[in-house]
């Protein structure tokens, strides 16, 4: 399938997706939708009262407390119906996200090892290591900064004036860990088999290191790896090829089944600062162009053209890793060296994600803007800085950039109930994100090809 004819078949998928999405949700799942929200209204009301008694010995409490449970038990019964109902196009976007990972861990581990080798010595590997990670953190560090200046700007949470909730009140978000410990055994893999199962990319990355830099040592005998390694890696690229033209059905399938879930209603409650999150992503966009236009000219705006399909797969299934191979092979169309993509891109992955990084300070200074606390200049950097601390090495983790905000917040003193205004939009948001992290690993991988005139 050419290129041209599968960004018209998402982009028509994309539109049949939202028309059958609203239907859908119109006429099967409206009323499944009403009774949730009656339920919630009632745990809310539930709540309040529960809160106001003090002693907890009274028959009121308890049958608040049984009611509590009755309304909890009609939300979850609804709630499964709904995705019963649901099951037949999210099966048409598992299904691909299934292929898609199936395919990551073993090309990230043989374009690597491949790349890693050829680049030969360990001082080779250090210095484009080196070159790599000032972007990163460049490009991440542009990203917050970014987030926070138009956050403060468009001050989306100031119409919400939100009171301040119970602290009792749960989100269902787990909390990041903090501890180096955690980090530490998130990046350094004790099972490759393991890393591989799990997709852990930076762990895969770690060993592909060790086995790439081991593999150009041995000289000689360490060919025959290579040439195997590589054989192996473009005999995944054609089955990625093959997979690709499964895209235009899983976009549909998982289109439709967000605005059949979640109504095209939530669009315009939460319209404002979704339009805003937005255009602030395209501020992003542009400053990420604008950043490859310096090193690559002219050649920047080829790149955006030639991983535009990479992008509205991203886009569609919000994630990222599902366009990873798409834009592999895009970047070696473009001229980029195959040892610089294999190197660069899987590291992106994990330390570079633009997108995210712009709504985590998006995000958190929304809650802080919703309930009026106003957070000092030093406030907001400090939490810049502790996100991007706390985001590095995470990208494996379901809704990672929920799950940094939930474990950042509370030590800002803004309630983590908040986070329930998030988590409902929270799968529209994931799709800007993951397009922008596309974006931002592309244009870093051709620059550093471009700084060690790795390119064509």
């Amino acid at each position: 399938m050419r290129r041209s004819k599968l960004t018209l078949y998402i982009f028509i998928a994309l539109v049949v997706g939202v028309i059958t999405g609203y239907f859908y949700n119109t006429l099967v799942i409206n009323d499944i939708n009403n009774n949730i929200s009656k339920a919630d209204a009632q745990i809310k009301i539930i709540d309040t009262r529960l809160a106001a008694i003090t002693d907890t010995t009274v028959a009121g409490y308890k049958e608040l407390k049984l009611q509590r449970t009755e309304q909890i038990s009609i939300r979850k019964t609804n709630d499964t119906s709904r995705e019963d109902k649901l099951v037949g196009f999210n099966v048409l976007s598992d299904i691909f996200l299934r292929l898609i990972k199936m395919i990551v861990a073993p090309l990230v581990f043989t374009t690597l090892v491949v790349g890693v080798a050829k680049v030969g010595d360990i001082k080779a590997v250090g210095r484009i290591g080196g070159k790599t990670l000032l972007w990163f953190l460049s490009a991440t560090l542009v990203s917050l900064l970014l987030g926070m200046v138009l956050v403060n700007f468009f001050e989306p949470g100031k119409a919400m004036h939100l009171p301040l909730p119970d602290s009792h009140v749960a989100t269902g978000v787990q909390k990041a860990a903090l501890s180096l410990r955690d980090f530490i055994g998130h990046v350094f893999p004790k099972s490759i088999i393991e890393s591989m199962a799990n997709n852990e990319i930076l762990q895969i990355v770690v060993f592909s290191l060790f086995f790439g830099v081991a593999t150009a040592a041995i000289g000689e005998k360490g060919e025959v790896v290579i040439k195997a390694m590589d054989a192996i890696a473009h005999v995944i690229l054609k089955i990625t090829g093959y997979v690709m033209k499964a895209a235009p059905l899983a976009v549909f399938g998982a289109i439709t089944a967000i605005i059949a879930k979640q109504g095209l209603g939530i669009l315009s409650t939460y319209a404002i600062f979704i339009s805003e999150f937005y255009f602030s992503l395209v501020v992003l966009w542009l400053t990420i162009i604008l950043a490859g236009y310096f090193v690559l000219g002219k050649r920047a705006l080829t790149l955006v053209n030639n991983i535009k399909d990479a992008m509205l797969v991203a886009f569609s299934t919000s994630t990222s890793e599902a366009a990873y191979p798409k834009v592999l092979m895009e970047l070696e169309r473009f001229g980029c060296n195959n040892k610089i993509v294999s190197f660069v891109l899987p590291l992106g992955y994990s330390f570079n994600l633009d997108g995210s990084m712009m709504y985590m300070t998006f995000a958190s200074l929304f809650l802080a803007q919703s309930y009026n606390i106003n957070l000092s200049f030093e406030q907001q950097l400090s939490m810049l800085l502790v996100l991007m601390l706390t985001s590095k090495g995470i990208a494996g983790v379901p809704r990672a950039s929920l799950v940094v905000i939930a474990g950042t917040i509370a030590m800002f003193n803004i309630p983590e109930a908040g986070l329930a205004l998030l988590i409902g939009i929270d799968p529209l948001l994931d799709m800007g994100r993951s397009a922008t992290n596309v974006l931002g690993n592309a244009m870093a991988t051709a620059v550093v090809s471009k700084w060690e005139k790795e390119i064509d």
